[in-house]
């Protein structure tokens, strides 16, 4: 069965809320085993969640964007990737990615690069959104991919909201439907490999 596994990290629970939705859309998609491992406010990895990323087909990194970039508890899981970087453990699996800020923008672009590269690093293979943003004069907030993702999924939860209102529905619908394609893509992955 294809092995689809998520490593995250959130700094005040609204991350950790999308990071809900990309599992819904995962599991829904059904033939896949799903796993996912929060980074703890250490920066640290359970020794079950790096054993579970060893054998995955497709991982799944997620971060709040802070400052630009990953917060310092996901960059130091993935520095602490090197040892399965030195032995291409996670070499041609599938890696997909998403990021939470405060603003729209927020430089989550960049958070996402470093996702990228974090990926390629590890000899990974990419996958993106695959969606066309919300872009009409007619699109509202709520629709999917208002914030306009495409290599990855961007989430929004205002400074001032509570996990209860921030992502957004539309947000959390967009996520949904990024967590069916990266374990579709996963599904087609593994069975073009055997």
């Amino acid at each position: 069965m294809t092995h689809v596994v998520m490593v995250f990290h959130s700094g005040y629970g609204h991350t950790a809320k999308a990071a809900d939705a990309v599992a819904r859309g995962i599991e829904e998609t059904g033939r896949v085993r799903f796993e996912k491992f929060a980074i703890d406010a250490d920066g640290n990895l359970s020794e079950q969640g790096w054993s579970a990323l060893a054998a995955a087909d497709a991982i799944v990194f997620g971060t709040p964007t802070y400052m630009s970039g990953p917060s310092w508890q996901f960059k130091k899981f993935a520095d602490a990737s090197s040892r399965q970087w030195v032995a291409q453990q996670w070499k041609d699996k599938l890696f997909a990615g998403f990021t939470n800020s405060a603003s729209m923008n927020g430089d989550k672009l960049s958070t996402l690069d470093y996702l990228f590269h974090l990926s390629q690093e590890h000899g990974g293979v990419w996958v993106g959104m695959g969606m066309l943003p919300s872009n009409t004069k007619a699109a509202t907030r709520n629709d999917v991919n208002y914030v306009a993702g495409f290599s990855g999924l961007m989430t929004v939860s205002p400074a001032d909201a509570s996990v209860e209102e921030a992502p957004l529905p539309g947000d959390l619908e967009t996520a949904r439907l990024f967590g069916q394609r990266v374990a579709q893509t996963a599904l087609r992955w593994a069975g073009q490999r055997q």
